[in-house]
């Protein structure tokens, strides 16, 4: 054998050791990609229920005459309880208020400005 008949064959292999290597990877950031949508669609679901059920109650509660109404805070993606009076529309408590949770967003985000990694 000579020289160039190796260095053909070393240049060989390592292009099929690279080609495999780059199904491999491809796979494997598939198969990632196919993970993060599966979740991300349960989660969308999770979160669409959660609107459909609260909803219903809102709807519940409004046929019934009582003056409760689920109210969705936006920055701490949680629900909260308001007792309205159905003649003027008028806050008469929140459960819990909605200055705590206001508050309570504030810190958070304030903590995410001290902290830049979650351990």
């Amino acid at each position: 054998m000579n020289v160039k008949s190796i260095s053909n064959s070393f240049h060989t292999i390592q292009n099929n050791i690279l080609t495999e290597t780059d199904k491999k990877n491809k796979f494997v950031k598939n198969e990632l990609y196919e993970e993060q949508r599966r979740f991300l669609k349960k989660e969308t679901e999770k979160k669409n229920e959660v609107k459909t059920t609260v909803s219903k109650l809102n709807q519940f509660f409004e046929v019934e005459r009582t003056n409760l109404k689920f109210v969705f805070h936006e920055e701490l993606h949680e629900y909260y309880v308001t007792v309205v009076n159905p003649l003027t529309d008028e806050i008469i408590k929140e459960i819990p208020p909605k200055k705590i949770l206001d508050f309570h967003a504030a810190m958070k985000e304030l903590i995410g400005v001290l902290v830049d990694e979650k351990i």
